[in-house]
C-alpha cells in the first residue's frame, strides 16, 4: 500500500513561481511514489468572494497548468473540491471540534481581516477546518505545504487528535512533506514578502506571463547601487534575487554573481538580465503547454469527471466510518 498525499491550490488568479516551487514541483515527484490526491480548492476561493463568473475558467486553468508542470492525470487523482460533497460533511463534523478562539488566532485569518475588513465571513474564520477536512477525508499521511500553511497543518493534526480521542481511532496525523528539503517560500521581486496570486502582481512571476512581461518584471526588481566594500552584508532584497536565481539558473552562474558581490564588483543590471533570460527559458515551455491543454475543454471536463469519481471512492469510505464511530447511523 502506498502512503497517501493530499494537497490543493486555490483557483484565484494565475499560478506563479511560488506555487510551482512551493507545491507543484513536489506533486510531480510524488506521483511516482505515493497515492496522490490533488485538488482545485474552489470552495476555499469563495471566502474572498471572487467573481464566480470567472471561477469556471480559473478552475480549468489551474488544472491545465498543473498538467503542464508535469502532473499525469492517470497517475494521480486530480479533482475539483466541490465535486466531492463528502468533504463538506466532514467539514461540518470537524467544526464541532474547532473553537472560535483558536480560529481567530490563525495568522492567515488575521492577515485577511486586515486586507478585507468589510468581508470577514464565517468561511474565512473556519478556513482551517475546511482545509483539515480536505486532508482528513482521504486519511492522508503527508501534505506538501508552503511555509505559510504550516500553522493550518498543525490545526488539522489537532482536529484529527480530537476526533480520535472522542470517537475512536480514524485519522492519521498528517505531516508536512517536502522531500527532505526545508519548506520553500519564493520571494517577491519588490523585496517585500512572497509571491502572491492576488497582491502586487508586478512583483510576481506567473506561469502564464509572456517573455516580454517576465523580462520587464525582473528588470524592475528592487536593487541598490551595490556593495561599497568587499564581503559586505547582503541586504534581504538582494538575497531574494539570489534565491530566485538559484531556482532557475545554473549553479556556476549563481556562484559567479555571488563572487562578484563579495568582491564589491557586482553589476545588478547584468544579474537581472541573466535572471530574466533564465526565467524566460524556465516558464516558456510550461506556459505553452498549459495554453494548449486549456484550449481543449472536452479533455479538461473528462479529467474533472474521472477525478471526482476516484476521489469519492476514498471520501465515502472515510465519511461512513466517521458516521459509524459517532453513532450517526440510524
Amino acid at each position: 500500500m502506498k502512503e497517501i498525499v493530499v494537497s490543493g491550490i486555490r483557483p484565484t488568479g494565475f499560478l506563479h513561481l511560488g506555487n510551482y516551487f512551493g507545491a507543484m514541483r513536489n506533486y510531480v515527484r510524488m506521483q511516482e511514489e505515493y497515492d496522490c490526491y490533488f485538488f482545485v480548492a474552489d470552495w476555499h476561493s469563495l471566502t474572498t468572494h471572487p467573481d464566480t463568473k470567472e471561477l469556471n475558467g480559473s478552475v480549468q486553468r489551474v488544472i491545465a497548468e498543473n498538467i503542464a508542470a508535469g502532473l499525469v492525470p492517470e497517475k494521480v487523482c486530480l479533482y475539483v473540491q466541490s465535486t466531492v460533497p463528502e468533504i463538506a460533511e466532514l467539514y461540518m463534523l470537524l467544526n464541532m471540534l474547532a473553537y472560535k478562539g483558536e480560529l481567530e488566532k490563525t495568522t492567515t485569518f488575521k492577515d485577511k481581516v486586515r486586507l478585507q475588513p468589510q468581508n470577514v465571513n464565517a468561511g474565512l474564520l473556519t478556513y482551517p477546518v475546511l482545509m483539515a477536512a480536505d486532508i482528513l477525508i482521504h486519511r492522508a499521511k503527508y501534505v506538501p505545504v508552503g511555509k505559510d500553511q504550516e500553522q493550518h497543518l498543525e490545526m488539522a493534526r489537532n482536529f484529527a487528535q480530537r476526533f480520535n480521542h472522542r470517537y475512536g481511532d480514524l485519522f492519521p496525523e498528517p505531516a508536512a512533506f517536502n522531500f527532505g528539503a526545508q519548506l520553500l517560500k519564493v520571494p517577491s521581486l519588490d523585496g517585500t514578502g512572497k509571491m502572491s496570486k492576488s497582491e502586487n502582481q508586478y512583483a510576481t512571476l506567473y506561469l502564464a506571463d509572456d517573455n516580454d512581461l517576465i523580462r520587464k518584471k525582473v528588470m524592475k526588481a528592487k536593487t541598490d547601487s551595490g556593495p561599497t566594500e568587499p564581503n559586505s552584508e547582503m541586504p534581504d532584497y538582494i538575497q531574494n534575487m539570489f534565491q530566485l536565481m538559484s531556482l532557475v539558473s545554473e549553479e556556476s552562474v549563481v556562484e559567479k554573481f555571488r563572487d562578484d558581490f563579495n568582491k564589491a564588483s557586482i553589476r545588478y543590471g547584468d544579474m537581472k538580465k541573466q535572471l530574466a533570460d533564465d526565467m524566460v527559458q524556465f516558464i516558456t515551455p510550461i506556459r505553452e503547454k498549459a495554453e494548449a491543454i486549456y484550449a481543449d475543454k472536452t479533455y479538461i471536463r473528462n479529467i474533472i469527471a474521472s477525478g471526482a469519481e476516484k476521489a469519492r471512492v476514498s471520501a465515502q469510505k472515510t465519511i461512513e466510518a466517521a458516521r459509524e464511530m459517532m453513532g450517526l447511523v440510524y
